[in-house]
């Protein structure tokens, strides 16, 4: 257990966590890292390919054991701005909905949003890739991380799932956090914890070094996502587990 296996969503948010992995002195030469989607980090953690990843909390239910080991997560109290259902029309009016297929729950809190906030009973149909071209007529789509973007500013209708999320509940969003499937040493969850601690000093830095086009990561990392697991946040993980189970 001398060097845990990490696992990481390799989506933009992340960055500024994982700026502090690889830049914390404590924690170098202690921990492997692997990068991908959502979903897949999410299989590797079920697999025990690694140890802890920054996984979707829909996985969470479906670990034989999972602990939350850090202080610092993915989440939102208002906008999250990469997690979105794009349409060409009014929610009222939209019949079909496809599900990006990168992380579950984004997938969970827009069927949660449809039936208990929204009040619609759209089609679900699970997305393959390249279906952000499918957006069409009555037919919207949920698009989550780098590529929800590029349709902010193109798309007619954008509903902002984290945003929905808190003004039906009252209480942010949690997307992922560092879930573990064993236990692990207290000593590195302590030295994980000031390494991501020491990548939200450096922001400025990477959202310079990771600059896009179609939005400014200084205001994604600043007024988008959230990345303390405070309080709040850990209330509105346990209601959105409740209701993931009654899906």
């Amino acid at each position: 257990m001398n060097r845990i296996r990490v696992g990481a969503v390799s989506y933009l948010n992340t960055k500024p966590l994982l700026y502090g992995l690889h830049h914390f002195e404590p924690l170098q030469n202690r921990f492997s890292l692997v990068e991908d989607y959502p979903s897949a980090v999410s299989k590797k953690l079920q697999d025990n390919e690694i140890d802890v990843g920054l996984v979707p909390v829909a996985v969470i239910p479906t670990l034989a054991f999972a602990e939350i080991i850090s202080e610092y997560c993915i989440g939102a109290e208002g906008k999250v701005a990469s997690v979105c259902l794009f349409s060409q029309v009014p929610l009222q009016e939209i019949d079909t909905i496809l599900l990006d297929f990168q992380s579950r729950s984004s997938i969970a809190l827009c069927q949660i949003l449809c039936k208990e906030f929204w009040g619609i009973q759209p089609k679900f149909v699970p997305a393959t890739a390249g279906f952000e071209a499918l957006v069409s007529g009555t037919t919207a789509a949920v698009i989550i991380g780098d590529r929800a973007f590029a349709h902010l500013n193109t798309t007619p209708f954008v509903y902002d799932l984290a945003e929905a999320w808190q003004q039906y509940t009252q209480l942010p969003f949690v997307f992922a956090a560092w879930v573990a499937n064993k236990a692990l040493p207290r000593d590195w969850i302590d030295v994980f914890n000031q390494a991501n601690a020491l990548g939200l000093q450096h922001i400025p830095e990477v959202a310079a070094n990771y600059a896009i086009a179609d939005y400014s990561l200084l205001k994604y990392y600043t007024a988008n996502i959230s990345y303390r697991l405070t309080p709040q946040k850990k209330q509105g993980l346990q209601l959105f587990l409740q209701k993931l189970a009654k899906l």
